[in-house]
């Protein structure tokens, strides 16, 4: 029998042509232009883009890119390998997990909210507030931070009185910054003035109203703890609801979480859920034990988009509501447009765990150590799974 008359087909044309048109598209349109969207949305992408045939080399493709050092950056190869955990990818490629139509019409709804805002008058007095401020070199700004790390808007005691018409307060604190010809000047916060009332932004700032259950907040607290998260209520600035940040002074928590103990419960566990809402969506980087993604490599509005939308989902579906139109709306494009990085996938992926963890007991994650020794000493873990996408892909595709 000749070669042209057996009855095994042929190799599939232009394989090579396929993994270069992957590996273009991954570098060009994904990791050179701060993307870092979620396996499904990528592997939509790459369907409409390439077709169905990139399925057969997606995964081949991220592995090799995630070891080229010539080409990528260390987060891009972060967020390379968080493609690779677990069994996202695989799903993806099976055209599973796909989020319910009325967690995207959630999203849809607040974004119209949210360019819909940039037009109305309070936006207009927070915009004038903001431009107020006179501009401060990068050092006198890490001074004030480093003695008030909370402080978000601050002026000199002339500046208050001329650009704001507020005064200092009699027992305020100055904090001390340099000045030109001279040695240092004093400014101060925000919270330590009076006078004029401040935008409705501003003064109703990361506030939730609604119904409420007291167990939301403690459940969630726990399950944070669970996932080796610290939370703590402290003093901040009235401008500042809480933050998140990895805690140096520790080795067994992974990060730390301070909100405003001012807030009230509704609020404290709005803005639990946008700092959670930042780690979950790998705003931060991932973790040794791959529970979260590595997505830090993102600009601050796309970050700040997707940990809104998410609390906002959240909050919305155990009947909250808050300010999340106003806040995404200052985090929009100049054209009141989304940021391409922003992935909606991952919203909604993010915005059910949250509120599962609100609403009951989650298991605890498993670290990588664990998962090795379970999985039978595989030795090598990440060569192990890596191999195991690859079978699935390819019997799947």
């Amino acid at each position: 029998m000749s070669e042209d008359q057996s009855f095994f087909p042929p190799p599939p044309q232009g394989a090579d042509e396929v993994a270069e048109a992957i590996k273009v598209y991954l570098l060009d349109k994904v990791l050179y232009a701060q993307r870092q969207p979620s396996p499904r949305e990528l592997v939509a992408e790459l369907d409409h883009e390439i077709g169905v045939v990139a399925r057969w080399d997606l995964v081949s493709v991220v592995m090799s890119l995630s070891k080229d050092r010539e080409v990528t950056t260390r987060a891009m190869r972060a967020y390379l390998k968080s493609l690779l955990e677990g069994d996202a990818l695989i799903r993806a490629l099976r055209g599973e997990h796909a989020p319910d139509e009325d967690v995207i019409s959630t999203i849809d709804a607040l974004l119209r909210q949210s360019a819909l805002y940039r037009s109305s008058k309070t936006y207009s007095e927070m915009v004038d507030f903001m431009s107020r401020f006179r501009d401060y070199a990068p050092y006198n700004l890490m001074l004030v931070r480093v003695q008030n790390p909370s402080c978000s808007f601050f002026a000199t005691d002339n500046d208050w009185r001329r650009r704001f018409r507020r005064s200092v307060k009699e027992d305020a604190r100055p904090m001390l910054i340099l000045a030109p010809m001279q040695p240092v000047m004093a400014v101060y916060a925000l919270d330590d003035t009076e006078g004029d009332e401040l935008p409705e932004e501003l003064a109703r700032f990361a506030t939730f109203e609604g119904r409420w259950d007291a167990t939301w907040l403690g459940r969630l607290i726990q399950n944070a703890h669970r996932h080796l998260i610290r939370v703590d209520f402290g003093t901040l600035s009235s401008s500042n609801a809480g933050f998140v940040r990895l805690d140096p002074r520790t080795t067994h928590e992974k990060f730390r979480i301070v909100i405003h103990e001012e807030l009230t419960e509704r609020s404290r566990f709005g803005v639990l859920c946008h700092e959670m809402a930042h780690i979950f969506l790998g705003h931060l980087g991932s973790d040794t034990d791959g529970w979260w993604p590595a997505r830090s490599h993102l600009g601050r509005r796309a970050i700040e988009i997707e940990a809104e939308t998410t609390a906002y989902i959240v909050t919305r579906r155990l009947g909250l509501e808050g300010t999340s139109a106003a806040y995404i709306s200052r985090h929009l494009d100049l054209d009141g447009t989304v940021p391409s990085g922003v992935s909606f996938d991952t919203i909604a992926k993010v915005a059910g765990k949250i509120e599962r963890m609100a609403t009951g007991l989650a298991k605890r994650p498993t670290p990588k150590v664990e998962r090795a020794i379970s999985a039978g000493g595989e030795g090598d873990t990440s060569r192990g799974r890596t191999s195991r996408l690859l079978e699935r892909s390819g019997s799947n595709a």
